[in-house]
Order: structure tokens, then C-alpha cells, then sequence
């Protein structure tokens, strides 16, 4: 459950956070940890490349285990955590030679519990296994697109996909858009739904909160002058004019498909996302 607060302010009166029952550490391990450098939005010639990134809390990164590549090896689960880096939590494992790893947490993981990576482990949550092992319906997440590469796919707060079925060397793979893929049954996915669920309907409150996360203020580009954007100007409360509604460098918004046609990938995508 997300926890509301007494509306002693106007901010407060709609704010929510997260209630962080989960969480059974509050300080991460620091074996785990590695600095994580500001850049601002700007790339290595100091030229902005993603608008309104700036100031934010410090934090820093937490090594995670996409891979899970430690096959056959049995861990235990430390504990639960919270990582600013991202929308899902975090569980610390202990391999039974003793190395510590962290993975995404998946919904109604415990301390205590005992899991495994391989082709033939328990059906579990929280395991983690090819695609060619795991039953037909089953719900997983962190899923590899390429063998041996770690999850690229399937890692926020309450996602899953779902296997569908398996044909020859690939498997069919319902993503949270519901577009249906065709992953090699050879790549490992972990079983079950990333926690932290309820993550989509916390309300920020106020803009202090965004300013915590890094996220600069947004401007409207109707509010705008016409030499900073295309849908400044006009007398009084205008509308967005011509073009119709475009980025500041005039690539159509609402709805523009921006995807590249002859994409290597499109040969992989079975069904594409539903329309939202």
C-alpha cells in the first residue's frame, strides 16, 4: 500500500509514496556499490542530448546480476532493498561459497528463501532458466535477447511477460505492451513479476519532488517566443498554429511513428503492441 499524508499543505493534500514495507535493509552493501557521475543530459562534447536533466539527489550505482550466469550455485536471500536508480527493488543474494550479487526483486520474494539459476531448476520464483525449460503461461521478467548478454528486457516496477508458446528454435514471448516476440529458447529469463507494483500511481505532489529526481522544469512550446519553437507566438491564447503539433526541430508528435521501417529486428515481432 502507498501512504497518503494529512493535507497540512497544499502539496501534501494529493502526495503519495511508496510505504516501503518490503524493504528489510536500509543500507546497501557496499561491495556492490560504484560511484555514478552527473552528465546532465549532455554527451562527451558537452552538447545537450536529453532536455530538462539536472541537479537530483546524490546516488550511487548498485551492481546488479542481469546475467545470472552463476548456474547451479545455490543463494540465499539477504534481503530486500531499495535502489534510486531504478522503479523495482532490489534482492541481495548469498551464493553458498559466499559471493554476493544483486538481482530485481520479484513480487513475494522473502528473506530467507533459497534460489537458483540452471536449465533444470525448481519452478520457482525468482529462478531463473532458459526459455526452453520454463512451462507454457508462466510469467517472467528480465529476459535476454541475446544469449549470454544478461536482461535487457522486462525490468520495472510490477512488469511481466508472458511465455506463449514455442516453435523451433524461438519462443513466443507476450511483452507488458502486448506485442508478442520471438526470443531464441536458449536465453534465461527469471521467473515470475517484478514487485514493487504499485510504483504507477504514486502522485509526485509537487515540483520539488521532480526536482529530487533530477527532472528540470518543462516548458510548453506554446508558451514559447516563435524563435524558440514552432508553436510560439500568435496574440493571445493561441493554438499551435502551422505545423501542426511538432518538437522544437519539427518532427511531428501525437501519434508519429518514428520507427525505422527496414529495422533488423522487425522480423523478430510477431504481433505488435496493442494501440493504446
Amino acid at each position: 500500500m502507498n501512504k497518503s499524508y494529512k493535507p497540512y499543505t497544499p502539496s501534501r493534500r494529493h502526495m503519495t509514496t511508496a510505504a516501503f514495507d518490503e524493504i528489510t535493509k536500509d543500507r546497501p552493501e557496499k561491495s556492490l556499490l560504484e560511484p555514478l557521475r552527473k552528465t546532465g543530459g549532455r554527451n562527451v562534447y558537452g552538447r545537450i542530448t536529453v532536455r530538462h536533466r539536472g541537479g537530483g539527489h546524490r546516488r550511487a550505482y548498485r551492481i546488479i546480476d542481469f546475467k545470472r550466469n552463476k548456474r547451479g550455485v545455490e543463494a540465499t536471500v539477504l534481503a530486500i532493498e531499495y535502489d534510486p536508480n531504478r522503479s523495482a527493488r532490489l534482492a541481495l543474494l548469498q551464493y553458498a561459497d559466499g559471493e554476493k550479487r544483486y538481482i530485481l526483486a520479484p513480487l513475494g520474494l522473502k528473506p530467507g528463501e533459497r534460489l537458483m539459476a540452471g536449465p533444470e531448476v525448481e519452478i520457482k520464483v525468482g529462478n531463473a532458466m532458459p526459455l526452453s525449460s520454463i512451462p507454457l503461461g508462466t510469467m517472467i521478467h528480465n529476459i535476454e535477447l541475446a544469449e549470454g548478454h544478461g536482461g535487457q528486457m522486462v525490468r520495472s516496477a510490477g512488469a511481466a511477460a508472458q511465455l506463449m508458446a514455442k516453435e523451433g528454435p524461438y519462443a513466443h514471448v507476450k511483452l507488458p505492451s502486448g506485442e508478442v516476440r520471438m526470443i531464441r529458447q536458449g536465453c534465461y529469463a527469471t521467473l515470475g513479476q517484478i514487485g514493487n507494483v504499485e510504483h504507477d500511481v504514486i502522485v509526485i505532489g509537487k515540483a520539488g519532488r521532480t526536482r529530487w529526481l533530477g527532472r528540470r522544469p518543462i516548458v510548453r512550446g506554446l508558451a514559447m517566443n516563435p524563435v524558440d519553437h514552432p508553436h510560439g507566438g500568435g496574440e493571445g491564447k493561441s493554438g499551435q498554429g502551422n505545423p501542426h503539433p511538432v518538437s522544437p526541430w519539427g518532427m511531428p508528435t501525437k501519434g508519429y511513428k518514428t520507427r525505422r521501417k527496414a529495422k533488423a529486428s522487425s522480423q523478430y515481432i510477431v504481433k505488435r503492441r496493442s494501440k493504446g
